[in-house]
């Protein structure tokens, strides 16, 4: 297989309830214009140190490249392609390496920039398979990965692996290439399991036994929120002196606030004038049930007369017909029509990661009603566009979503609480571009750049 990657030949055509008060804040600390003075003057530093730096970034599962909204595409997706990119920027190089899941794609891209790579490892058949498949499939990633390696002439620094999977596939090349391995979860199956609503959704003791061992042997552990590092010692009695908290970032050139009327223009104002929008993966831990239970409260307190609006959905996938091609779609299209809300309820489908940010800036308010949510990508989006959000007071959202000044936290599938914040919103424009503005605000400390600055200390802390 060596002999494939020769430069010649290489291209082919119910969350636990953790409380505030038990768990440490976030604390970013200083302005934004100060600490991008501070990035400003530390850049030269950070360059030098990291120039030569080489990553094996993993992302066995799923690739940054995807088009998000899929069963198996959405924050995890974002925060590869986008953190490769700002290392990149900073004088990282980065390999992001993946399984191949179409023949037709070439196995090397160089779509990230400056000269970083996504590297697509033929493991398995070459289509999209069930991830309860995929673990049998990682010692064919781990020689491809080690084979490329070696047709290029690499030695990697570093291995950040991404999701259990890739963290077992890390610690395998650590053996071989004794390099040190940082491992960030994105989710854990002990928090999904406890908000699972069927025996279907539950992973099995494959995945614990998985992370576990993941846990227990990477240098280092990166955990989105504080809550995710009580999480995993509590839940898994990890070792917190190896785990260090980095949130995601957003990109704030890209996300960032669009007059109303030129993002209303672009996608096409819906038919009520005003919109509710949700973002994700439509499976059943995203709480879309709780929010179409929420805005049949809001009909039940005949309230569109004075209030117009309708609920739009991006993410999943429907047919040329609009017909669902999935059980929680066809769940979810079920109960707009069980509570008569075909006038008010649209299903949009997947939308290009560039085009999200008219959505969010034409939208009044983004709501995230998730069971479960390790950080919660699509809220930070939305708010760096300067739209308030609602969303459940779970995991990293309880974190990210500042209540009564950035949006409002609402307790986890309480329709009702639901329906009452998205009605002060609704009621009262005063109040919505207030939080905006102050939501904008409070987006640009989790700009890529520091990210991915408090990401490279992880770095050096660990080659050194």
């Amino acid at each position: 297989m060596a002999a494939a990657w020769k430069a010649t030949e290489g291209i082919r055509t119910l969350d636990l309830a953790f409380t505030k008060r038990l768990l440490c804040q976030l604390s970013y600390g200083g302005g934004w214009d100060h600490e991008r003075r501070d990035y400003t003057r530390g850049m030269a530093e950070v360059t030098r140190r990291t120039t030569e730096m080489q990553i094996a970034m993993l992302s066995y599962h799923t690739c940054p490249l995807a088009t998000l909204g899929g069963k198996d595409t959405g924050g995890m997706n974002v925060y590869v392609r986008e953190i490769t990119r700002q290392l990149g920027a900073m004088g990282v190089h980065v390999d992001v390496f993946t399984r191949s899941q179409d023949e037709h794609v070439p196995h090397v891209l160089h779509d990230l920039g400056y000269g970083n790579r996504v590297v697509h490892i033929p493991s398995g058949p070459e289509v999209p398979l069930p991830k309860k498949e995929l673990a049998s499939y990682l010692p064919d990633f781990v020689s491809g990965v080690k084979e490329f390696a070696e047709a290029k002439g690499i030695h990697y620094d570093l291995i950040h692996s991404h999701y259990w999977m890739s963290g077992v596939a890390a610690l395998e090349l650590r053996q071989i290439w004794h390099t040190p391995v940082a491992n960030m979860f994105h989710t854990l199956v002990l928090m999904k399991n406890r908000v699972a609503q069927s025996p279907e959704e539950m992973e099995g003791g494959y995945r614990l036994e998985g992370e576990q061992k993941v846990l227990q042997s990477a240098d280092r552990i990166i955990a989105a929120t504080p809550a995710e590092m009580a999480q995993l010692q509590w839940l898994y009695h990890a070792d917190v002196r190896k785990i260090s908290v980095i949130p995601p970032g957003v990109d704030i050139y890209r996300f960032y606030p669009i007059p109303e009327d030129e993002a209303k223009e672009y996608i096409g104002v819906p038919p009520c004038g005003r919109m509710i929008l949700f973002v994700g993966r439509i499976e059943p831990l995203k709480g879309l049930d709780v929010l179409i239970q929420s805005i049949a409260r809001l009909r039940q307190l005949d309230i569109l007369g004075e209030y117009r609006f309708c609920l739009v959905i991006i993410g999943g996938e429907v047919d040329e017909d609009g017909d669902p091609v999935s059980a929680e779609m066809a769940r979810i299209q079920a109960l707009r029509e069980q509570y008569g809300l075909q006038d008010l309820v649209a299903f949009l489908g997947k939308r290009a990661q560039d085009t999200l940010p008219y959505y969010y800036s034409a939208a009044e308010v983004v709501v995230v009603p998730s069971y479960y949510e390790s950080f919660g990508m699509v809220a930070l989006e939305a708010m760096a566009c300067g739209t308030p959000v609602v969303a459940s007071q779970v995991g990293g959202l309880a974190y990210l979503v500042q209540d009564g000044l950035t949006g409002y936290t609402v307790p986890v599938d309480d329709p009702h609480a639901l329906a009452d914040r998205l009605l002060s919103i609704l009621s009262n424009p005063g109040l919505r571009e207030q939080m905006g503005k102050q939501a904008v605000l409070y987006a640009r400390d989790y700009a890529w750049e520091k990210i991915a600055e408090k990401l490279i200390g992880v770095y050096v802390d660990l080659t050194t």
